[in-house]
Formats: structure tokens, sequence, C-alpha cells
């Protein structure tokens, strides 16, 4: 049982995890790698739990990137299926507990089940007001950018916009996490220290926590360790210290 923490801290609205370490977890244990997933699940729906009990505004969890079709096909194959029981199994706790789920990614790529299945927790949770739960899925930052840069050339295109306004504002507003606020702190486990294409755009001004631990043994208490850390950084956004002013929100946050 976790000890019982409380701490005074400035939380982040908006926490971005690449969740890494599955397959090297499960073979420290002289398991297949999809053990290792499965437990990954486990480690997703504490996050997601947590971020929730201390009203984080929103939660993108990197799920499936675009560059993980190149792992093996069957592997692959075992992801996909999880994916779909994931969702089917957490989508009436997700709504009763006011969680609003969507995923980002192009999902045109997955078979008609899985779509489908997005589509109902999407549907079921449209109207929740609570924690903002994204999970990106055949996600990568590189395209994120492409696609909503297509987008403004159409418009363009059919004369909705000129060139004159193309602005931040104008491409943020077509990039997935458009109704999101900013990412404030971006964890990665795993002990790896790279962004590995997630969200570019997006953390320019967000806070990096690496962590050695492998997914499947991130817990609260990690994601609180993650919290501390942000919140004594002093974030200016290329002002100085004087002229910066930075969003408190004072919780006492704790782990039972």
């Amino acid at each position: 049982m976790p000890e019982k923490l409380h701490i005074q801290t400035s939380l982040p609205r908006h926490i971005a995890i690449v969740m890494d370490g599955n397959g090297r977890w499960a073979k420290n244990r002289n398991k297949p790698r999809v053990f290792g997933h499965q437990q990954g699940v486990e480690s997703a729906r504490t996050m997601v739990e947590t971020a929730a009990r201390w009203n984080i505004e929103a939660l993108t969890l990197f799920a499936f990137s675009s560059e993980n079709w190149k792992r093996p096909e069957d592997e692959v194959g075992f992801l996909m299926k999880l994916f779909i029981k994931a969702l089917n199994a957490e989508s009436k706790k997700l709504h009763k507990n006011n969680v609003r789920m969507k995923i980002i990614g192009d999902v045109s790529r997955f078979d008609k089940k899985l779509q489908h299945t997005i589509e109902d927790v999407e549907q079921l949770t449209a109207e929740n007001n609570g924690l903002q739960l994204y999970i990106a899925a055949n996600y990568g930052g590189r395209w994120d950018i492409k696609q909503a840069l297509k987008k403004i050339c159409l418009s363009m295109s059919e004369n909705e916009l000129e060139l004159k306004d193309l602005d931040e504002t104008t491409i943020e507003k077509h990039l997935m996490l458009s109704d999101a606020p900013p990412v404030d702190l971006f964890i990665r486990t795993g002990g790896e220290q790279r962004i590995s294409n997630f969200l570019l755009w997006q953390i320019a001004y967000a806070e990096l926590v690496f962590s050695d631990k492998l997914w499947p043994d991130y817990g609260a208490i990690d994601l609180q360790q993650a919290i501390e850390e942000f919140s004594n950084r002093e974030r200016r956004f290329g002002k100085i210290a004087s002229e910066q002013h930075v969003r408190h929100n004072e919780t006492d946050i704790s782990n039972e």
C-alpha cells in the first residue's frame, strides 16, 4: 500500500505521456512482449484514474505510433485486439466518471471493427466535461502537422482563407488536440530521453520529465513526483522571471 502523500503544488493543465517499456518489462520476467502490453493497460488505467482524481484537465497517452506498424505482425495484431478489448472494457467506467475520450491519429488504417468501437466510445463520452482523455493511436507528430497544412491549403484553394491570415493560431486550429489546453508536462517512461515524433507542435513549451521506470511499473506516486518536479521549475516562455505570470492551481494531491 503506497504511503499517503500530501503536497501543495501547481498542477499542469495537460499531461502527455509516452508509455514506453512494456516489451522490456515482459522480457525481464521471461514473458512474451504481449504480456507487457497487457500490464501496460493497467498502468494506463491508473494514470486516468489519478489524473481525474487530481482534477487534471487533459491527459494524452501515446498508445500506438505511426511507426509501430513496423513491429512484428503478430504483435501488431495483438495490440489491435487489446485496443478493442480495452475500449470495450473501459467505456462505461469512463462515462460514469465523466471522462471524455477521443482518439487522435489516422484511424483510417484500422479495421472496421476497431473504427466502430472508437466511434461508439467517443459518442458515448462526447458530452462529458471532466477529464479530457486523448489516446494517440496511429499518430505521428509530423503527420499531424502535415494533415493540418493539407486542410489549410484546401481552405485557401476554396477561398475560405487568405495567405495573409495564416498564423500559428490558424495552424493550431487544424491540429489534433485543437480543443485541448496546451501540453504543460511531457513524461516518457522506459529510460529513453527522446520525443519519438509525439506532439511535436503541442509540446513546444512543455516541461520534459524522463523516468527510468518501465511503463507497467509506473504508478500514481511516480506521476506525483513528476508533477512535483514540474511545479518546482520556472516556466518563463521566453520572458524574464519578473515578467512571467504562471498559472497556479494550488491543490492537495494524495495517493491512498
